[in-house]
């Protein structure tokens, strides 16, 4: 039977249109039609303002145990005690984890993310994250790390007792697609950093990859620290050195890029490389200011994301959607950088394509899956009164706003909680770690 979103206000086209039904049928829009007209189950009240569900292109779930660890401390000093907390992840602790960062993204409007998970040799660690994100219902790519050139000095942003052989690493994932096969969780591959691979590595992980359509997201150029370490053992720094060992195409994922010159964006762009924007945890780490505009300007795809919750330390995607616009304007000086428009192509479909999800530009799409966010602005006085819908989702926006939350067409956020976890439960579990 139809599902149906009634009487909404739409975002679709790259404007709005009031008074309009959205149709889905087996997960994906089938029509957007005069209020009215549509027929089916109605997923929530009339009167919501629809918008398509972001799409979070980089987080670390096990972060949500991590909140505030090392503030006010440089990157590569935080990565150290993110890396020793990282060796203490149980499954129990891992599920919690998944759970409630995956719930603070649902309520903020997120309907996918991708995990990008650090190396780990345990199955049932990778198991517990699957099973939380089953729990909450978002849609998911889940990253699995992988590394094969260890650092006794624990630079590098992760523990190398947790390295396993490459080969292990690709029998592991070739389970972890078995058994989210037909869900909305798919898997892709997580390295670390290009100093984290060796030339042969990079091989062996791009061929792997390709041969089986997954994305493969990495940490670049978050500081120069990447191009450092990179001339240390390599003698080139960070983009050459994947450049020349074959490691840019059009499924990789490139975490951060702040420190960019205009010869390594035509590099990225013309190898097809997506990018995913990370505000927030740039500015707390004191990593820098990536340049966004000029990335969209030359034809790079650029997604948007919150960054684990040890360097936010949130999961909200509306403070991210906000800050990513006001920290260009800051930076550029110009108040007419990155509106409702250009920010919405960026949160819910900019990096789709690397990520083998279908495209979605200028709002809600018929074809598209039904990932989908009902916003109410009734329900916090301080988005009210709404002149513009899109410019109020931007400069107020926040959870508490977002009503419902579709995912494949079933509703996993009513009335701003979830319809699968039990939230007191869960809050209570998490508040005695």
């Amino acid at each position: 039977m139809s599902i149906l979103v009634p009487d909404a206000s739409v975002y679709c086209g790259g404007g709005w249109d009031s008074h309009r039904d959205i149709v889905i049928d087996d997960g994906v829009v089938t029509a957007i039609v005069p209020a009215g007209t549509g027929e089916g189950v109605r997923a929530t009240a009339p009167g919501g303002h629809v918008i398509p569900g972001f799409v979070n292109t980089h987080t670390h779930l096990q972060q949500s145990l991590m909140r505030g660890v090392a503030e006010c401390t440089p990157l590569l000093s935080w990565l150290l005690e993110v890396g020793r907390r990282s060796t203490a992840i149980t499954p129990e602790r891992a599920y919690l984890a998944a759970v409630s960062a995956s719930l603070e993204g649902l309520r903020s409007g997120t309907t996918t993310l991708l995990e990008h998970m650090w190396p780990h040799p345990s199955p049932d660690v990778h198991d517990a994250v699957i099973r939380g994100l089953r729990d909450t219902g978002v849609r998911a790519v889940v990253g699995r790390g992988i590394a094969d050139r260890a650092d006794a000095t624990r630079r590098w942003g992760f523990e190398p007792s947790l390295m396993q052989p490459l080969d292990e690493v690709f029998s592991h994932v070739d389970q972890m697609r078995q058994a989210v096969a037909g869900s909305t969780i798919t898997v892709g591959l997580a390295v670390p950093n290009p100093r984290s691979l060796t030339p042969d590595g990079m091989a062996a992980v791009r061929g792997y990859a390709q041969a089986r359509s997954m994305t493969v997201s990495i940490h670049l150029a978050e500081t120069p620290t990447d191009d450092a370490m990179c001339r240390e053992h390599a003698g080139v720094g960070a983009l050459d050195y994947l450049a020349t060992s074959d490691f840019l195409w059009d499924r990789l994922l490139a975490v951060h890029c702040v420190e960019v010159s205009a010869q390594d964006r035509e590099t990225l762009r013309a190898h097809g490389v997506g990018v995913s924007h990370n505000p927030l945890s740039n500015m707390r780490l004191g990593s820098g200011v990536a340049p966004v505009p000029a990335m969209l300007a030359e034809g790079l795809r650029v997604g948007l994301g919150v960054d684990g919750a040890a360097s936010n330390d949130t999961q909200n995607m509306l403070e991210s959607f906000r800050i990513a616009a006001y920290l260009q304007r800051a930076t550029h000086k110009r108040a007419d950088l990155l509106g409702f428009g250009e920010m919405i192509d960026m949160a819910c479909g900019g990096v789709n394509p690397t990520m083998g999800l279908p495209e979605v530009v200028g709002g809600v799409t018929v074809g598209a899956p039904a990932d989908l966010t009902v916003i109410r602005f009734d329900r916090d006085f301080a988005t009210l009164p709404v002149s513009d819908p899109g410019a109020s989702i931007l400069t107020t926006g926040s959870p508490s706003i977002v009503d419902t939350v579709l995912v494949n067409g079933e509703v996993v956020i009513a009335d701003g909680h979830s319809t699968r976890v039990d939230e007191s439960a869960l809050t209570a579990q998490i508040a005695a770690l």
